[in-house]
């Protein structure tokens, strides 16, 4: 496959792995996170979303009353969407409309040709160790457009990452990391039912690839990814079994990420509940305590940016 969709592609990125790096960020993802940053990411193809802050409707703007042709638009003090008719559209006409990206759609069908253009472009800016790195949504849900710019990547000497869920079958995923040369796994609770409860997807599938990548001869460098998530996954029991299950595969790194609200404007241009509003940001001292207990068990933990890539 030589097209795929990606909702936003970010250059001079120094936090999604070694180096000075260009993110291309694609659409689609099988988890629901009660707390994700990116619930734009979770529909593959390209979906609109609105952005009260940009609209201009209350200062006499009505550029976009007659732009909705399937009735998914009304108007009181605000636009109003209805979600039931826009999560089908196709057309987005009320986005080509608007002159304030009040209407915005995520998600643009690039080729591989166009993302090694932006790539090669970028190239002469990323440090030695830099590169490229594949995040979403999931990436590996668009396996074989991921593949096809993999290929392209190898054959141009550019090093390649990969943020993921690991949440797809384990030849699909196995044939991906065969072209991978770093990359972060979200492990988000060890527990199964746990994991369910505000993931809404089991682990078994997350762990079994795990397990199988370092049985296999890849040779990358893997990092585990917790985002800390309290009441949930920052209890002494989450962590002790996370440590037990690093040793059994002989993991020995992992990244701390603490909780934030940067995503919560999105779930409202999306028209979603955000659960975790009201929730602050996490304790430094917990963040440090958990280090703590990976470090004890002489295992490297790094918090946030602060780390050692």
């Amino acid at each position: 496959m030589d097209k795929g969709i990606v909702f936003d592609i970010q250059s001079f990125s120094v936090h999604d792995g070694p180096g000075c790096r260009t993110t291309v960020f694609m659409n689609g993802c099988p988890l629901r996170c009660e707390w994700c940053a990116n619930p734009e990411s979770w529909i593959l193809k390209p979906h609109i979303m609105f952005s009260e802050n940009s609209c201009k409707y209350k200062k006499g703007c009505t550029i976009c009353e007659n732009a909705c042709p399937h009735g998914g638009l009304t108007f009181d003090d605000m636009p109003k969407l209805n979600w039931n008719i826009c999560k089908d559209c196709d057309t987005f006409e009320c986005s080509l409309k608007c002159y304030y990206d009040g209407f915005k759609v995520c998600g643009k069908e690039y080729s591989v040709d166009q993302i090694m253009k932006i790539l090669t472009r970028d190239s002469h800016s990323w440090s030695s160790e830099g590169g490229v790195t594949f995040s979403g949504g999931e990436p590996l849900l668009q396996s074989d457009f991921l593949i096809e710019i993999l290929k392209e990547c190898k054959n141009n000497y550019i090093h390649t990452a990969i943020e993921t869920t690991a949440y797809k079958d384990n030849e699909t995923f196995l044939n991906v990391m065969d072209y991978i040369d770093f990359a972060f796994i979200d492990v988000k609770h060890i527990n199964r039912d746990m994991h369910r409860q505000k993931t809404g997807v089991y682990n078994d599938i997350i762990l079994n690839n795990i397990r199988t990548l370092k049985e296999s001869d890849w040779k990358g460098r893997l990092i585990l990814r917790m985002p800390v998530i309290r009441n949930f996954n920052d209890t002494y029991e989450n962590i002790t079994d996370t440590i037990q299950f690093m040793k059994e595969n002989d993991l020995f790194e992992i990244n701390i990420l603490p909780f934030h609200r940067l995503g919560e404007s999105k779930w409202r241009q999306l028209g979603k509940e955000y659960k975790y509003k009201d929730e602050e940001g996490t304790d430094p001292k917990k963040l440090e305590e958990i280090q703590d207990l990976f470090l004890e068990n002489e295992i490297a933990c790094y918090i946030g940016h602060d780390t050692a890539f």
